[in-house]
């Protein structure tokens, strides 16, 4: 009977208002994507290439060095990064490392550059928090999949689609912490500075984010993993690196080279999330 009922309501064309929406945004934007994929994906291949021509050890001695004085001069993370760093060296995957740290590098960068305004435009107006809050849910939500269709439609295959993709998959933590630290913030400090003629860029630069930074920092090494996490998704339109090695190995069912690759995205995903932690930490506590 319900069923029945049901039957009578006209069914929504949905799929094929989203293809009409996607074909115009594609063909009335063209104008404004193709110079993005091309320069930007200039950027791309000008950056992995400048960080291939450095010599691997040197990479590999910096990273040992940033490990060991922005955690507070222990080694256990240093040693860790110059051996997880030369075995994937060892196995032939520096090329595709490095390409996978430069599509991770750019998509958090972008995530950040466009993810704390937002979050300050949340924590500042309650409409503007209305509006995003659930556009964040969608972005957040969406399996991470479907994020592909629109990244090919628009930017074709390559790293600039892998870049799109990851961008809004991993922006919405660093929108949602910001506003949240900037709103934690104590009212009382808010008020102090307000009586003693703080303009609103000054209470906002030298006590609202000072204070929230260790809550905004936690968005941003989120929104780092959350782009790692992409790697081998972005690898299925054409995105070079470790995630690409994955996915050749899945298709072949080549267990050894899968789990080798593999373990180079852990290795990096546990040096990249050492860092981001533990660069907000008192080094002397």
């Amino acid at each position: 009977m319900l069923d029945n009922m049901l039957e009578f309501i006209p069914s929504i064309p949905l799929s094929e208002w989203t293809t009409r929406a996607t074909d115009w945004i594609t063909d009335k934007f063209a104008i404004l994507f193709d110079p993005i994929k091309e320069h930007f994906g200039n950027f791309m291949e000008f950056t992995s290439e400048a960080l291939l021509a450095v010599p691997a050890v040197l990479i590999i001695l910096l990273v040992a060095v940033i490990s060991f004085f922005i955690t507070g001069r222990k080694f256990g993370l240093a040693a860790f990064s110059i051996v997880g760093l030369w075995l994937i060296y060892n196995q032939g995957l520096w090329e595709h490392l490095m390409s996978t740290f430069t599509l991770v590098l750019l998509a958090s960068l972008l995530s950040v550059i466009i993810g704390v305004p937002i979050g300050i435009l949340m924590s500042k107006s309650r409409i503007a928090e209305a509006i995003f809050t659930p556009i964040l849910d969608f972005m957040q939500t969406m399996p991470a999949f479907v994020y592909l269709i629109p990244a090919v439609a628009f930017f074709g295959i390559g790293m600039v689609p892998g870049v799109f993709a990851s961008l809004i998959f991993a922006t919405p933590p660093t929108v949602r912490f910001t506003n949240l630290g900037i709103r934690q913030v104590s009212k009382e400090l808010v008020e102090a500075s307000e009586a003693f003629g703080s303009t609103g860029a000054q209470k906002l630069f030298k006590v609202q984010l000072p204070m929230a930074r260790a809550t905004i920092m936690a968005g941003i090494n989120q929104t780092v993993m959350l782009a790692l996490s992409m790697v081998v998704i972005a690898s299925m339109i054409g995105a070079p690196g470790l995630g690409r090695e994955v996915l050749s190995a899945l298709q072949r069912a080549q267990v050894g080279p899968g789990f080798v690759a593999g373990v180079g995205i852990v290795i990096l995903a546990i040096i990249i999330d050492r860092i981001t932690q533990n660069m907000n930490k008192d080094k002397n506590a």
